[in-house]
């Protein structure tokens, strides 16, 4: 594979045939620094954290009121009060926006409402959801700096959220935009506590319900019965084990449960019930992050031997912040980078300067950035990774020339291919290794996808012109064959969508 070939494929999405090819393809890279929009036009016209979370709040309070009309039906007791509302719809006003209609034809059923309800608040957070799909989508096939894109896309995975949950459906994309891409070129640091501190991961990972035993709050609670709030270690473990230090890396169950109580406290405005909104009380608007000190643990914890005395929510960012610049940290990123861009065992050499780069310059990511494109070890010839859907249908897409897109479409498509945007189901992300994409089933959907794109070029598109534009002095001789060989241009441009060109990078 040429140098120019391994920048547009390997380090970016892919090349266009309107692309110029980059006479110096190191320098191409480093100049996309300069060129990188954090905020490119099609994301900034999406809708911001005030509309999708004041949309939740107001979902949240409208199932809070139908469910404590259902208490006293429970028991047998009609409540006059309120029921005759829903029948005429004066229910139906609840934080300044109007009920599903559905929910009005509940036939005042209390409990139909709460599930009606609950279906419109998920098809509302599913529209937002497929509009940022395709935004990203049409960032990733038109933005002028693919190679940080590719970052954007692999930090998003390294900090995953999973759009499974209700009330993280509608701010996945939201997460990516807010939390990820104004932090890709700039400090660990400066990105590991976006992370942690935006709404999706702290509703994704339960945080945001954690409460410390002693706390005010918790101490007050703690004994009624049927109770079962209190600390929850989920985002605590999943910063040590997947987003900083990994797994195995010398700290211990007390650890995790140390971080968990200092973290207590950090929580969202508006999107959170019971004794943990009134432990945030009422300030901040909804989907704002927020500490609130009456369900923070007090007292000074000490973690993996470091004793941490500082108050409130400086307690936990001071965690955050010795996490970001650890040792083991490090080598995590930089395995992490290396494997994704130079193979699925990353070449040791790799990974060690990409470790020096990350230390000496505590954590700032065009330092390690830099590091990786000056390194040998990723400009091997040899096709080094076979592409994850994601990266095969923007790929594909780039090469032919597409610069809108239909967002349900893209959605589809990832789904079909086995890897649906910001839903791998868990935090840990989806796997960044041939072995899981490279199944004989999840070829042969490639193939059919392969056959649909090539269906609606309309035989347009010559690919034995466009191969060399994709892959300058990089195309095999098997695949000119093939593609000399193909019955029409739609065969050959399919063939050419699944050549090993295509499918690895």
């Amino acid at each position: 594979m040429s140098q120019q070939s391994i920048a547009l494929n390997r380090f970016g999405l892919g090349g266009r045939p309107d692309d110029m090819l980059p006479d110096a393809p190191g320098k191409w890279l480093l100049m996309q620094f300069e060129k990188f929009e954090t905020k490119p036009a099609v994301i900034a016209a999406l809708p911001g954290r005030r509309q999708l979370a004041g949309e939740l709040a107001a979902y949240l309070a409208e199932t809070k009121q139908l469910r404590a009309e259902m208490a006293p039906r429970r028991k047998g007791i009609v409540n006059t009060a309120t029921a005759p509302m829903m029948e005429d719809g004066q229910a139906s006003m609840i934080a300044g926006r109007p009920v599903a209609p559905d929910v009005e034809k509940a036939d005042g059923n209390p409990k139909d409402a709460v599930q009606q309800a609950r279906q419109f608040a998920r098809q509302q957070g599913r529209g937002h959801y497929v509009d940022a799909v395709g935004a990203r989508s049409v960032v990733a096939l038109t933005g002028p700096a693919p190679f940080v894109e590719r970052l954007v896309h692999f930090w998003a995975n390294h900090f995953a959220v999973s759009a499974d949950k209700l009330t993280v459906i509608g701010l996945a994309g939201l997460f990516e935009f807010e939390a990820i891409r104004p932090h890709v070129l700039g400090k660990f640091g400066e990105m590991l506590a976006a992370v942690e501190r935006h709404p999706a991961m702290l509703l994704y990972l339960d945080q945001a319900q954690s409460i410390g035993p002693n706390s005010q709050i918790g101490s007050r609670v703690a004994n009624r019965p049927n109770r079962k709030l209190g600390l929850n270690e989920n985002l605590a473990r999943e910063i040590l084990e997947l987003h900083t230090l990994g797994v195995r890396t010398g700290y211990s169950q007390a650890d995790v449960t140390e971080f968990a109580r200092a973290m207590t406290g950090w929580t969202v405005a508006g999107l959170t019930s019971g004794a943990v909104a009134r432990g945030a009380g009422s300030k901040g608007e909804p989907g704002d992050f927020i500490f609130a000190e009456r369900i923070h643990e007090p007292g000074a914890r000490t973690i993996m031997g470091k004793s941490y005395a500082q108050a409130g929510e400086r307690q936990a960012q001071a965690v955050l912040s010795d996490l970001a610049v650890h040792p083991a940290t490090a080598a995590h990123i930089a395995t992490k980078l290396a494997r994704h861009f130079a193979g699925d065992v990353p070449p040791p050499a790799l990974v060690e300067r990409l470790k020096a780069a990350f230390l000496s310059s505590s954590g700032d990511l065009p330092t390690v950035y830099r590091a990786l494109i000056a390194s040998p070890e990723a400009w091997v010839e040899q096709s080094a990774k076979f592409k994850t859907p994601w990266d095969w249908s923007i790929s594909a897409m780039r090469a032919l020339g597409t610069k809108t897109v239909q967002p349900q479409a893209v959605t589809g498509l990832l789904s079909q291919l086995g890897q649906p945007i910001w839903r791998p189901g868990s935090p840990a992300g989806y796997d960044d290794i041939a072995g899981s994409w490279a199944g004989s089933d999840a070829v042969m959907r490639r193939v059919e996808a392969a056959e649909r794109f090539a269906a609606r070029s309309g035989g347009a598109i010559d690919a034995r012109a466009l191969a060399p534009k994709l892959f300058p002095a990089a195309v095999s001789q098997a695949t000119i064959q093939a593609l000399a060989r193909a019955e029409s241009p739609g065969q050959a441009l399919a063939l050419l969508l699944v050549a090993p060109e295509f499918m690895r990078r």
